[in-house]
């Protein structure tokens, strides 16, 4: 018998949305409030805020601002109107894009609207039906929703694996000698809730050998890590072996909007065939302009960086000597890993915000295996070395609390008014 298509929303609201009565408006779709800093408001009270990805301290920098102001008074928000292919296209928009492909050691680069819009968009515009994609199995969301596009084969590879990445690679051999197709192989230069750095020497170093192409979302390794924040590829000498490179404004940019860069050949094969932007609002002028000047900030303020890794370092340093599992990473992005149930965490953060003024995210199930919890903190330039002790302090005694059983009977009350 056919159903309403709507029955399931009723029946199954998915592992997170169940919870949703509990956690609306505090653990999820929670409101930060006041100016983009270290420290900001969270329910009317002054928390320490390591939940939000403005790495290099742009959002509320004051050169930052003025820019974004006095492009915002010059164009308003809607200039450029239209496509870029019909009436959006710009001089600003070429200067940007030149300058940021030069900054990244690329030939050429193509401005994106958006991040996950633009990732996802890449990987539908590179591969064809007869294509076989590789690709890590702890790929972004939006590089699974690209993936997910292809009509094609695709396999993932367990997790910064390069055995399971080789074994991959020649089952997608196979596929693609039979079907008369390529190899695309996606990465990401820092793993967004881990932390760890994709192994993208290891990757590269395997293109001759399988004949593949290699696209890398630096989402997080551009504006940390690197040579002025040129990215995870630069970092690790390897710039040169990925193919087409991508990065977002969301995170050290603090702004909206991301690039692609490769040869120039690919490139303009991404413009007249990348259906969201040709099809799309071009990027208003005001985030063109702004990016400028942040752009000009990565290349020639690296006090900012280093204030970043000054903080980085103080924190995971801390984390370590205080006997806390933060696992491998090799960048900002400073996973806690506890054990504990979900109801457990929720009581676990609870007492973070409420008694400990400590905002930071917290991921659990189906995001990560059941049975652990993640505390994931972002360090950034605003921090200060005072927010990083308070927080060591705070991270001590919650630790005690959830081993001595407190969290768990708090979490059995929650159990209790669930049912």
């Amino acid at each position: 018998m056919m159903k309403d298509l709507f029955d399931r929303f009723y029946e199954n609201k998915g592992p997170v949305g169940k919870w949703a009565e509990q956690a609306e408006g505090y653990f999820v779709f929670p409101k930060l409030e006041g100016p983009i800093s270290n420290r900001m408001f969270f329910m009317g009270k002054e928390v320490i805020t390591w939940s939000v990805n403005d790495y290099l301290g742009l959002a509320n920098h004051p050169e930052v601002r003025k820019v974004d102001a006095e492009a915002a008074a010059q164009y308003g928000s809607a200039y450029p109107m239209g496509a870029r292919m019909m009436s959006g296209h710009t001089d600003l928009h070429e200067q940007l894009e030149r300058e940021l492909a030069k900054f990244v050691n690329k030939e050429s680069a193509y401005l994106l609207n958006f991040g996950y819009q633009g990732i996802l968009s890449t990987v539908d515009t590179l591969v064809g039906k007869d294509d076989v994609i590789v690709y890590d199995v702890d790929a972004h969301a939006c590089i699974v929703d690209g993936v997910r596009l292809h009509l094609g084969k695709r396999f993932t590879y367990k997790h910064n694996d390069i055995v399971s990445l080789e074994k991959n690679l020649q089952r997608a051999q196979r596929v693609a000698e039979q079907t008369g197709g390529g190899i695309l192989v996606i990465s990401e230069g820092v793993f967004g809730m881990r932390g760890e750095q994709g192994k993208l020497k290891e990757v590269a170093a395997l293109k001759s050998k399988y004949n593949f192409r290699f696209l890398v979302d630096d989402a997080h390794g551009f504006g940390t890590l690197g040579k002025n924040g040129a990215g995870a590829g630069v970092e690790q000498g390897v710039q040169d072996e990925i193919d087409v490179y991508f990065a977002t404004f969301a995170k050290s940019m603090a702004s909206t909007g991301a690039f692609i860069a490769a040869d120039k050949e690919i490139i303009d094969y991404l413009r007249y065939n990348m259906r969201s932007q040709m099809f799309a609002k071009s990027l208003q002028m005001q985030l063109v302009k702004g990016a400028l000047k942040r752009l000009d900030m990565l290349r020639n303020r690296p006090e900012l960086k280093a204030k970043l890794w000054e903080n980085v370092n103080a924190l995971q340093n801390g984390l370590k000597k205080n006997g806390f599992d933060i696992g491998n990473t090799q960048s900002c992005v400073t996973p806690v890993y506890l054990k504990g149930s979900i109801p457990e965490a929720m009581a676990l953060v609870k007492d973070l915000r409420e008694n400990h003024s400590i905002f930071c995210s917290i991921v659990v199930y189906p995001v990560i295996p059941k049975g652990l919890i993640l505390l994931r903190l972002i360090p950034t330039a605003t921090h200060s070395l005072e927010d990083v002790n308070e927080t060591l302090e705070a991270f001590g005694n919650i630790r005690e609390k959830l081993e001595n059983g407190t969290y768990r009977r708090i979490s059995g009350e929650l159990m209790a008014a669930v049912k």
